[in-house]
């Protein structure tokens, strides 16, 4: 385990949690990415469709595929922002309201068992550590030559 970097173990365990999910999101007829997508939208007042790619961190064209996957099953019907005319909202149809529940379901599921195996402490310290690299990845300060780390500086 030592030899191994942070971001394969960070890359690998990704990778096997969407393995997880996409094979479970095939027993009900979806993906990953549209359980996700069920989960980021308001389940009663509609979502601007503009709001969904951030929210996911999702590209506008993988956006734009996994939306009109989701019509075409009847997960979402598209309708005209009533304060936004150029805006569209889209909302959960009841189908896809029951699907959001299934995903709920399933997240949950996974959530409870890793907090069955790992003790709270542990748990909160990867967390502690992720915020960290992801705060570091969003002040762009992974390549900044300039910037010492705590161990440089201390030394």
């Amino acid at each position: 385990m030592k030899d191994k970097t942070i971001d394969y173990i960070l890359k690998t365990t990704w990778q096997a949690i969407t393995r997880m999910y996409n094979e479970e999101a095939l027993k009900h007829g979806g993906t990953m990415a549209t359980g996700f997508a069920l989960l980021s939208m308001d389940k009663d007042s509609g979502t601007p469709s503009t709001a969904l790619g951030p929210k996911m961190g999702m590209e506008a064209t993988s956006l734009t595929r996994t939306l009109k996957s989701m019509e075409d099953k009847g997960l979402i019907e598209r309708k005209k922002n009533p304060d936004d005319g150029r805006g569209v909202l889209i909302y959960l149809t009841q189908k896809g309201k029951e699907k959001r529940a299934v995903s709920r379901e399933n997240v949950m599921q996974f959530n409870d068992a890793v907090k069955r195996h790992i003790p709270e402490d542990k748990l909160q310290n990867f967390i502690e550590v992720a915020e960290i690299i992801n705060e570091l990845i969003q002040n762009k300060s992974i390549f900044n030559q300039t910037e010492k780390t705590e161990n440089e500086t201390h030394n």
